[in-house]
């Protein structure tokens, strides 16, 4: 008999799991999944019992094939792809490739890669876990028949190639519902009323500063100037004391360890790493680094996970380092133990070093920067969790003046705790003031140091008193983090799926990411009003994260999976045939923009093409005219107007458009006084396929003009050619460009492959309205 052959998913993987097996085992990599439903087809039969048509993936036969060829000469092949349900899926897909050659097939979970934990893992493996394969088949149908039954639809009544998605979907109504919330959101004015004081002679000065909070005891709520004035006057002639010192023992505690949320969240804030980005480093760490004389190590454990529990071999190791890194005083005397959320699966520890005597600093000459960064979080993070709270003494000091009363709070560091691990995580920004338990809490915001010795009743003397209107502000836009947070506390998705979520509602182009911050698209926008309005239960919320549920329930052995998906497609399916009769159709109908056209009055329509949402006239064909468009603050479409480069944001003056040695360029019309410029871009939008640049005009050092994308290097587009603001009606490029010879003008497409061009007579300088012939009917 052959030696045993244990097949992972990843070749990284595969060749850490051989190095520390020293030849025992063949170790084979599947690349992750071998099967999956068809491309072109549902490949679900709904009328019995949802069964499945599941093909080998594409290009994908040649590693079946050899997966098969070394399962045969095998004792006993043992699966071993990563331990959830997705990994569960593509162990039952290779153990129906390999049945009919593998003598025998057992299933082994390998929670971190290191030599101690595949070899015990290897110790107890175990078969296929038909329930989670079952949990794992109920989403990819549900998905499937989501996704491929209401995409379709948006065809016909939006758009071509548009895609929904069970979760993708509700992730973007997330955006959208974010966005009208600060469109329609009412600043409320208010002042902050604040006050400098000091004590009184013979006492040594020490000045402090104070904020309202009170007034005749309830809370200061001062909403416009005239109350404001009236307040300051009051107080300048009031008698100020303190009223009374609070002064205590504070205790902030570590945050849990890391789960896939919540390493995405801190990695973003703090590493500013996007979602996708800090799971591809953590699975590199994960399946193993090359350490040398050590050779390949995974560092971290399985990074996908919704558990705060880590093992207690692995808290013993962590509390002994800490001991002997930082001394007995860092560690408490029982060790910290955290509740996982109602909702969690629990399926995997926390995500943690595998060794915690692995410090970051030993580990830099083998990392590269950010899986250094990353590591180094991971590290600190599982430290400080198993370390003692860190200790300030806080003082609070009410100042009563008359009716009102102020309040300043000061903290002082006593003793660090489990800070100290962040501070010994090199390259780590300094987040002890920053970490999630004080975000929203001003228990640790001081405002300065406090006299030490202040005393109940003793007066003071008032330095200086000042008002400062402002105004409410909107919830924030989500970020990438955010919005995984959001997901995760919404019960929507799972830690496997949050960063694809993200990265997929984004290259759809139902949502755009603008100065880091995640807005809806016009498509977005219109998409969701569709799908809110006809299948309400599919972006719900709480539909979503009850589906959540029951698909761990499916896993439990508490729901059968025929009986889920009977459920959800008896009403799905009526849905479905309703709204193909009453979906209204965006495609031929458009959508009112709420403005007019300058040139003939009519209104102006949003229209869909195939490069976006753009204006197009409602008097259409006998007039042309078709603007890019934005929204403004109120959520008011706004024609995009190339003339009009606003505000400068250095000083808030006027912008304006000036000439220069090598193009037109934007500058602050307050130069000399403020040198803000940039470059002049103008309305026109890059051809280049899934470019987003506009063209920006520019002069070689001869004087020549020519039209470069404003992207460059990212897109390296030029052209000589004036641009004109007209959708090609052959391929939907976003611009044309205009070349003049004698008394002719051609009108002609510089995307790649298209070659399309039009030949009219010479109008001089200008845009007609007949130069957007072709704009409006052919984004139909």
């Amino acid at each position: 008999m052959g030696k045993s052959l244990i097949i992972v998913e990843s070749p990284a993987k595969a060749a850490t799991i051989k190095k520390y097996l020293l030849g025992e085992y063949e170790v084979e990599a599947s690349a992750g999944h071998i099967k999956d439903l068809p491309e072109r087809s549902l490949g679900v039969d709904v009328e019995n019992e949802f069964g499945t048509k599941f093909e080998v993936v594409k290009g994908k036969r040649k590693i079946v094939d050899k997966l098969r060829k070394a399962a045969a000469t095998a004792d006993c092949v043992y699966l071993a792809p990563d331990p959830d349900r997705e990994g569960e899926a593509i162990a039952w897909h290779i153990a129906e490739e390999i049945r009919g050659v593998a003598p025998e097939i057992r299933r082994v979970l390998f929670h971190e890669i290191t030599k101690d934990a595949v070899r015990k893992a290897l110790e107890f493996p175990r078969d296929l876990d038909e329930k989670m394969y079952d949990s794992q088949l109920a989403r990819r149908i549900l998905d499937r028949l989501v996704g491929y039954q209401i995409s379709p639809l948006l065809w016909r009544k939006v758009q071509g190639g548009l895609s929904a998605g069970r979760v993708q979907s509700v992730a973007v109504r997330l955006v959208v519902d974010r966005e009208r919330e600060i469109e329609a959101f009412q600043p409320r004015e208010y002042w902050v009323l604040t006050a400098d004081v000091d004590r009184t002679a013979p006492r040594a000065s020490h000045p402090f500063n104070v904020s309202l909070r009170r007034i005749d005891g309830k809370k200061a709520d001062v909403n416009n100037g005239d109350l404001a004035r009236s307040l300051l006057a009051t107080l300048k002639g009031a008698e100020w004391k303190v009223a009374k010192v609070e002064r205590k023992e504070r205790k902030r505690p570590s945050n849990p360890p890391f789960i896939t949320s919540s390493l995405q969240q801190e990695a973003s804030r703090l590493l500013r790493f996007s979602p996708s980005h800090t799971m591809a480093v953590a699975q590199r760490l994960y399946e193993g680094v090359d350490l040398g004389e050590e050779g390949r190590v995974g560092l971290i454990t399985y990074m996908r996970t919704d558990s705060v529990r880590m093992s207690d071999e692995a808290v013993k190791g962590i509390r002994e380092c800490i001991a002997e890194r930082y001394g007995a005083a860092y560690v408490p005397a029982k060790a910290m133990i955290y509740k996982n959320k109602r909702s969690a699966q629990d399926a995997h520890e926390a995500i943690r070093p595998s060794s915690a005597w692995r410090s970051p600093a030993d580990l830099k000459g083998f990392l590269d920067r950010d899986e250094f960064r990353l590591y180094g979080l991971v590290w600190a993070r599982a430290m400080a969790c198993q370390m003692s709270p860190a200790l300030y003494d806080q003082t609070a000091v009410d100042v009563e003046a008359g009716s009102a009363e102020f309040r300043a709070t000061g903290s002082v560091l006593r003793f660090d705790g489990y800070l100290a691990a962040w501070r010994d995580s090199k390259d780590l920004p300094k987040v002890e003031e920053k970490t999630d338990a004080a975000e929203g809490d001003d228990e640790f915001e001081g405002q300065g140091t406090l006299p030490a010795d202040l005393v109940d009743g003793e007066p003071l003397r008032l330095r200086d008193l000042d008002g400062v209107q402002k105004f409410t502000e909107p919830p924030p836009r989500f970020n990438e983090a955010t919005l995984v947070r959001e997901l995760e506390e919404k019960g929507i998705g799972r830690p496997s799926t949050y960063a694809t979520i993200v990265g997929t509602v984004q290259t759809k182009g139902y949502v755009k990411k603008v100065e880091g911050r995640l807005r809806p698209s016009e498509l977005g926008r219109v998409v969701t009003d569709l799908l809110v309005r006809h299948f309400a239960d599919i972006v719900d919320y709480d539909f979503t994260a009850r589906m959540e549920e029951s698909l761990d329930g499916v896993e439990e052995g508490r729901t059968g999976r025929l009986e889920l998906l009977g459920t959800f497609w008896a009403a799905f399916d009526k849905t479905l045939k309703l709204a193909a009769t009453e979906m209204r159709s965006v495609k031929s109908e458009a959508l009112p923009a709420g403005i007019d056209c300058e040139k003939c009055g009519k209104p102006l329509l949003i229209r869909f093409g195939k490069n976006g949402a753009f204006l197009g006239c409602s008097g259409f064909p006998e007039c042309r005219n078709t603007k890019e468009f934005d929204r403004d603050e109120n959520g008011h479409v706004a024609p995009k107007d190339s003339e009009s480069p606003g505000e400068c944001p250095k000083c808030g003056s006027e912008l304006q458009v000036r000439s220069g040695r090598f193009g037109k360029f934007v500058a602050c019309t307050t130069y000399p006084k403020c040198d803000f410029t940039r470059p002049y871009t103008r309305v026109e939008r890059c051809p280049v396929v899934g470019c987003e640049g506009h063209l920006a005009e520019k002069r070689s050092k001869k004087g020549k003009p020519f039209f470069g994308c404003d992207q460059y290097p990212k897109c390296k587009f030029l052209t000589s050619y004036e641009p004109v603001s007209e959708i090609c009606p052959s391929c939907g490029a976003p611009t044309l460009f205009a070349r003049s010879f004698r008394n002719a003008r051609t009108l002609l497409c510089q995307r790649e492959g298209c070659g399309f061009t039009r030949r009219e007579a010479a109008a001089g300088k200008g845009e007609r309205a007949s130069d957007k012939a072709e704009a409006a009917g052919g984004a139909e």
